[in-house]
C-alpha cells in the first residue's frame, strides 16, 4: 500500500530508510549537498563495507566539504546526470519519490510532498521504481573525485576536481595480479565497464528490458568474452566465476 508523506513524514522515512537498509542504497537528487544527519547515517551505513550506496545528482555545483566528504567514503559510488530532476531515494526494501532534496533547508523549511512503498506491501511498484532507478544510474557517467588544492594570497581553497572514471584500467588485486575493469556485453560481445551485476551494454539493455527475464540464455562471458551460455543472473562462465567469486558482486 502506498503511504502518503508530507515534509516531515518524508524526512523521518528516509532517515529510517537509509538507517535500516541492509545491502543496498540509492539516493537520486539534482542537488548534491547533504545535509549532516543523512552524512552521518551513510557513514554509518559505510563504515558496514557491505552496503552498496549510488549517489546520482544532476547540478554540476559540488562545494569542497562534499567532495572531501565522499572521498573518504568506501561504499560510495557517486554519477552525475546532466537531465536529472527526479527526487528517489530507494533501498533494497523501500522506495519514496518526493519533491523534498537532501539538503537541510528543504526538509526544514518547504512544504514537501511524497509518496513511500515497500517491497513487501506494493512489489510491482517499488520494482518499477527501483527499475527507472536503475536506468538512471545506467544512463549516468560515474565520477570519482579528487581534490586540487589551491592557494591566494588571501586564503588556501580547495578547488573540486571531477574526473570522469576510467572504464578500461587495471586494478592490482591483493594477490599482486592485475585484473581488468574492462568486460564484456553478455548479448553482443562489445567491450564495457566490468560489473557482473550489469553485464550490458546500453543498446542490449535497453533491448532486455523490455521483457527483464534474467534467465534469457545470452551468447557471452562478461569476464573472459568468451562463447558461453549466459544471463543477466549468471553473467559469466565456470571457470571465470571460480577464479573471480571472491573480486566482484554478482547476482546470485
Amino acid at each position: 500500500m502506498v503511504e502518503f508523506l508530507n515534509t516531515e513524514g518524508a524526512s523521518y522515512k528516509l532517515n529510517q530508510l537509509i538507517k535500516n537498509a541492509d545491502h543496498e542504497i540509492i539516493l537520486i537528487s539534482p542537488f548534491l549537498k547533504i545535509n549532516q544527519k543523512i552524512k552521518d547515517l551513510i557513514e554509518n551505513q559505510d563504515r558496514k563495507r557491505t552496503t552498496d550506496i549510488k549517489i546520482i545528482y544532476g547540478k554540476n555545483e559540488l562545494q569542497p566539504d562534499e567532495n572531501n566528504w565522499i572521498k573518504q567514503l568506501v561504499s560510495v559510488r557517486l554519477a552525475f546526470c546532466k537531465d536529472l530532476h527526479a527526487k528517489c531515494y530507494l533501498s533494497e526494501k523501500e522506495a519514496i519519490i518526493t519533491s523534498m532534496n537532501l539538503y537541510e533547508y528543504s526538509q526544514v523549511n518547504n512544504y514537501e510532498m511524497g509518496i513511500y512503498a515497500s517491497k513487501d506491501d506494493d512489489p510491482s511498484l517499488y520494482q518499477e521504481v527501483y527499475n527507472e532507478a536503475m536506468d538512471i544510474f545506467r544512463i549516468s557517467d560515474e565520477l570519482k573525485i579528487t581534490i586540487e588544492k589551491v592557494e591566494s594570497k588571501a586564503d588556501k581553497k580547495v578547488e573540486p576536481k571531477v574526473e570522469p572514471k576510467q572504464k578500461h584500467v587495471s586494478a592490482k588485486m591483493n594477490d599482486n595480479k592485475t585484473k581488468t575493469e574492462t568486460g564484456f556485453c553478455v548479448r553482443c560481445q562489445d567491450q564495457i565497464k566490468l560489473d557482473p551485476m550489469y553485464p550490458y551494454c546500453k543498446k542490449c539493455f535497453t533491448s532486455w528490458n523490455k521483457y527483464k527475464n534474467e534467465e534469457y540464455k545470452e551468447k557471452y562471458c562478461h569476464i573472459c568474452g568468451k562463447p558461453t551460455e549466459s544471463s543477466k543472473i549468471k553473467p559469466i562462465c565456470y571457470n571465470c566465476y571460480k577464479k573471480h567469486k571472491n573480486d566482484f558482486n554478482f547476482p546470485l
